[in-house]
């Protein structure tokens, strides 16, 4: 641990000797009259104010200027930030594929604000409006260095609009700055624009981004530079209370022979201690407004994970939840309000009575945050009242590096007054260093996390290890993770334990001259995985290499949007469990534990053209798996009325043929997708997946009316069957459900 300290002091120090090009400056205008953003810019406030142009293009190179420019416009007053954009192209056929809200950035002709009030390269809000005036906002952490740095359920009140012209549209924001958090007297923040322009399909930004990182990358900003200082104006309180009502009724339990009605009321309130700390609170939190996962064919030997959908967990996510890895997690926010039936050793949804929830900025350089939730007792289920408690916190060292640390804590309330089968608590602490240069030459995670477990269990650590080096021609990529089999991390996600996994990486990329092809990456990764031996399985002796794999791969992305990936991916493992990989054989069909396997599968993948109202994407697959035969073919078809409707079919075929006596199976997963968008106000979707592999047909069909400022009514319902045979459904369950949201400001 001594010399790995070391090292990441080193490579620290390093990292603050990479210089940025002189970053662009742009200046906000501190005026006075009203402006209203409602798309035609006719206030005097701009005719005095200097533009910002000159953007550079990201895609299909980033060597070049932008075909069609854009004009940024920004002031201020006490109150707001106002934001205007000229969005200037070939022509006057602007599109959007839909008129809802928090849609895709790669989805039509839209212009996206970055603000980083906090000077700090690593938070950052987002405000975005598209050619038809629908809008989106989200929050950016880690620097948005990947996909998951964004929190697109992060919502507050703003306005804004566009009007199309001939050649050109226009956008107007007004966003008050008692939305955002930032010091009070600051006199600067940091600042990025990016575009899409669909009609000659190129993406541009205002600081200029290579194109070897992703268009939001916190390294490449401008310097926004205020007039005068800004105040903070006080404290902010917001009250966002429910009502909901229902009808449902479980078929599949015998002792419910009639349709049970339900009634809610709750909500949650956000105050603003500070200009940079927040206190969110949550009564009776009411979740069933939220989309139903979306289905998949599990054939691993491990847990799935699925992401977290509800919005007060989603907020601030990334500073409770992005510790650790994907193979060792220390919080993951979906183990809340989720218990284990002991009689179906099935998890089961459980009642949360509410939470609280303090995070934010102390100052410029430290962050952190508190998460406390409370569930109810299942008596049912012979088990308690349980206490959720997760404290973290961020220290920024060096330019944009920081260091993390990490508290879990899942609390029984009177343990002794049940008789199920659980631990009185369960903890966990851990610290992070999380490294990232000026201009992300070197990134990278360094991590050790400690469970500390009702009966002091032997090995209870988990640790891993990832740095990146990345060039515009290349990247190379290491990462180790070690796990003790007595790292029972109960309300993470730890699919495996008793392991050390280990993987190098290479990938070098290519930018040919040309009007079809704008890149392509050649790509391979090799892993090792050791058994460490800690867990008293005799299948493999102590430290003894159980699973090793490699994987060549080739991406091209070309200049029309369209991408096409292919990968030769290989594996020889040996199982430590009995196990049926299609799950659906009888109980006594298995590979027995202690089997050598090897399985080599052949992938690709082609997304069609984003900007066509007809899309598609295609991924098919062939090869050996588990001494047999696995082939099928996944994807997405679908056809756009834009702006208004789509519909589309999700689908996943697998053929398996394993032999001896196991049946061959066809594993079918097919979800079809009906959405409207009535208005920027009103939207309905429909969402049906039926899982032969579950034996499991799901109708989930949800309407949403904005009816106010971020209120909303919903209302949801939901059947699913059980489908043993394709042509005998059975009803298990069904549920219709309306709620109604109010946003109050105080």
């Amino acid at each position: 641990m001594r010399g790995i300290t070391t090292l990441l002091f080193l490579l620290g120090i390093i990292g603050t000797l990479f210089a940025q090009d002189q970053p662009r400056e742009v200046v906000a205008r501190k005026v006075i009259g009203k402006v209203v953003p409602d798309g035609i810019m006719d206030e005097p406030v701009w005719q005095h104010i200097q533009p910002y142009s000159s953007f550079s293009q990201y895609f299909p190179s980033d060597t070049v200027k932008a075909k069609h420019d854009t004009e940024v416009y920004i002031a201020y007053d006490d109150q707001n930030l106002y934001l205007a954009a000229k969005c200037y192209s070939v022509g006057n056929d602007f599109q959007v594929q839909s008129l809802k809200r928090d849609y895709s950035f790669f989805g039509g002709d839209n212009i996206t604000f970055v603000l980083d009030t906090y000077d700090d390269k690593t938070n950052a809000f987002m405000f975005g409006t598209n050619a038809f005036g629908v809008r989106r906002e989200a929050t950016i952490s880690g620097g948005g260095r990947n996909r998951n740095d964004f929190d697109m359920s992060w919502e507050n009140k703003w306005t804004g609009n566009s009007k199309r012209h001939d050649g050109y549209w226009v956008t107007e924001l007004a966003i008050p700055f008692n939305s955002l958090r930032f010091s009070p007297g600051t006199a600067k923040w940091r600042f990025n624009a990016y575009r899409v322009d669909f009609q000659d399909y190129e993406i541009t930004n205002f600081a200029h981004h290579p194109s070897q990182v992703i268009i939001a990358d916190m390294a490449f900003m401008a310097d926004l530079i205020f007039e005068k200082p800004l105040n903070f104006g006080g404290k902010n309180v917001s009250l966002i209370p429910y009502l909901s009502g229902g009808v449902s009724r479980d078929y599949e339990d015998v002792d419910q022979s009639k349709n049970d009605f339900t009634s809610g009321v709750g909500g949650d309130a956000k105050i603003a201690l500070t200009s940079g700390l927040n206190l969110d609170l949550t009564v009776n939190p009411d979740f069933s407004q939220v989309e139903v996962d979306q289905q998949v064919t599990n054939l691993q030997r491990f847990e799935v994970f699925f992401p977290e959908r509800r919005q007060f967990f989603i907020e601030n996510a990334d500073l409770f939840g992005g510790f650790g890895s994907g193979r060792s997690n220390p919080f993951f926010s979906r183990r809340i309000g989720i218990s284990l039936d002991t009689t179906t050793e099935e998890n089961v949804q459980n009642t949360i009575l509410g939470g609280v929830r303090l995070s934010g900025k102390l100052n410029d350089r430290f962050r952190l945050g508190f998460l406390n939730m409370q569930t109810a007792a299942q008596v049912e289920n012979d088990l308690p009242s349980f206490n959720y408690s997760v404290f973290a916190a961020e220290q920024r060292v060096f330019d944009r590096s920081n260091i993390g640390f990490i508290l879990v804590n899942r609390q029984a309330f009177n343990p002794d007054e049940f008789d199920g089968t659980y631990d009185s608590f369960n903890r966990v602490a851990g610290v992070e260093y999380r490294l990232a240069t000026p201009e992300n030459l070197w990134t990278g995670k360094f991590t050790y996390h400690q469970a500390l477990t009702e009966h002091k269990t032997k090995n209870a650590f988990s640790h891993m290890a990832f740095l990146k080096y990345q060039k515009r021609a290349f990247e190379l990529e290491y990462f180790h993770s070690l796990i003790g089999d007595g790292f029972d991390a109960q309300v993470g996600f730890v699919p495996r334990r008793d392991i050390f996994f280990s993987s190098p990486e290479a990938e070098f990329k290519f930018y040919p001259q040309g009007d079809i092809v704008s890149n392509y990456e050649i790509g391979i990764d090799a892993r090792l995985l050791f058994k460490l031996g800690a867990d008293d399985d005799l299948i493999v002796p102590d430290f003894k290499l159980l699973e090793k794999g490699a994987e060549l791969s080739f991406n091209m992305s070309l200049t029309n949007s369209s991408r096409f990936n292919a990968a030769l991916e290989y594996e020889d493992l040996i199982l430590l469990d009995d196990f049926d990989p299609t799950r659906v054989q009888d109980e006594d069909i298995f590979l027995p534990a202690g089997s050598k396997h090897r399985l080599t599968i052949f992938r690709m993948s082609y997304n069609s053209d984003n900007r066509k109202k007809f899309f598609y994407n295609l991924r098919p697959l062939i090869g050996s798996f588990y001494g047999g035969f696995r082939g099928g073919v996944s994807g997405r078809v679908g056809y756009r009325f834009q702006p208004y409707i789509s519909v589309s079919v999700n689908y996943n075929y697998n053929h398996l043929d394993l032999g001896g006596n196991f049946v061959p199976a066809d594993l079918w997963l097919v979800g079809p997708r009906f959405d409207v968008t009535f208005t920027k106000n009103l939207f309905f979707s429909s969402f049906v997946q039926f899982n032969n592999q579950a034996e499991n047909l799901n109708i989930n069909a949800r309407v949403q009316w904005r009816f106010a400022p971020a209120s909303d009514f919903f209302l949801v319902y939901t059947d699913n069957y059980l489908t043993e045979n394709f042509d005998q459904f059975e009803v298990r369950n069904r549920a219709l459900v309306a709620k109604v949201t109010y946003w109050i400001n105080l």
